[in-house]
């Protein structure tokens, strides 16, 4: 499987569409009154802001290496994904349940239920189209895993981060037109707050798993087992090499990888013939493995191959 990764089209529609959405929802939650509506509007605000750090994110990973930073800034991604994570946590789960908490409180009847109606329609259709181009890009790579194995296995956060935060944006609008739908014919406003409680326990639990998956990739995530039980067996077949032992492999970006390998060299060669021999695996891999953009080899004896070997 290629590393499942989200195109700038699909942020910006992500971005489009959330900000049509925040508007609505404002207008709609000053017309009527709904909490729900309130804090549905905030999480499309939180959503907005969230596509534009990713995109940030994308733009900073993508600077070349300096002497600060010698293996580049790849990794800037994998933070401002975590720090999405904190923020869809805060302030859409947190403010979700919160005003929920005050509108069961202190509840308020709401007014024109039918704009609120429309209104969450509109989202709904935007946020479908948005979660179209979400779901076609990581579709593409994914191949024949399940959707929950290709999200722990992507390497690259946005691609899943915009299609859950969609799929949960969905849920959240579905819940706000059940509870003012039960609130209108019950006469309780109860129930309106009730589905600021469940959106923002949703947006919770989405949150949760997003922060995992990012604090993976940014503690230094390994290569997928095919592409590193790939170099090991490249590098073991050659003429010249003995055994491999560790084959250590991280993410620096969702395209770019470092790899270490172990390996003994036959002791009848020449120190030339060990040069054109990594010079070779080098090429070889550049070749085979785009994504190593690092390749390093260090020379080790049989006894320290089988003490740690792994």
């Amino acid at each position: 499987m290629s590393a499942p990764t989200a195109s700038m089209r699909t942020l910006v529609v992500a971005l489009l569409a959330n900000l049509g959405i925040a508007t609505s929802k404002f207008v709609a939650a000053a017309i009527t009154g709904s909490s729900a509506m309130l804090t549905e509007g905030v999480h499309s605000v939180v959503d907005s802001t969230n596509q534009l750090l990713l995109m940030w994110g994308r733009r900073a990973s993508r600077r070349p290496p300096d002497k600060l930073h010698p293996f580049g800034y790849g990794r800037e991604l994998y933070f401002w994904s975590f720090v999405v994570a904190v923020l869809v946590f805060s302030l859409g789960a947190g403010v979700s349940v919160y005003e929920g908490i005050l509108h069961i409180a202190h509840p308020e009847p709401a007014v024109s239920p039918l704009i609120a109606y429309a209104v969450l329609l509109l989202a709904f259709l935007l946020e479908g189209w948005s979660t179209v181009e979400a779901y076609r890009d990581f579709s593409k790579a994914k191949g024949s895993l399940g959707w929950f194995e290709a999200i722990r296995r992507s390497k690259d956060p946005p691609a899943f981060i915009v299609l859950l935060e969609n799929g949960a944006a969905i849920a959240g609008i579905i819940a706000a037109a059940i509870g003012l739908l039960i609130s209108q014919l019950t006469h309780d406003p109860f129930y309106d707050g009730a589905a600021s409680v469940v959106i923002g326990v949703i947006l919770g639990c989405t949150a949760a798993l997003l922060a995992y998956e990012s604090k993976a990739l940014l503690i230094g995530e390994a290569a997928d087992p095919e592409l590193v039980d790939a170099l090991h067996k490249m590098v073991e077949s050659r003429n010249g090499v003995t055994a491999v032992g560790q084959v250590l492999t991280v993410h620096s970006a969702p395209d770019q990888i470092t790899a270490m390998l172990s390996v003994d060299f036959d002791d009848k060669i020449t120190a030339r013939d060990v040069e054109a021999l990594v010079w070779g695996i080098e090429e070889e891999a550049a070749h085979r493995f785009p994504m190593v953009k690092r390749l390093f080899i260090r020379p080790r004896s049989p006894v320290d191959l089988d003490s740690s070997a792994i």
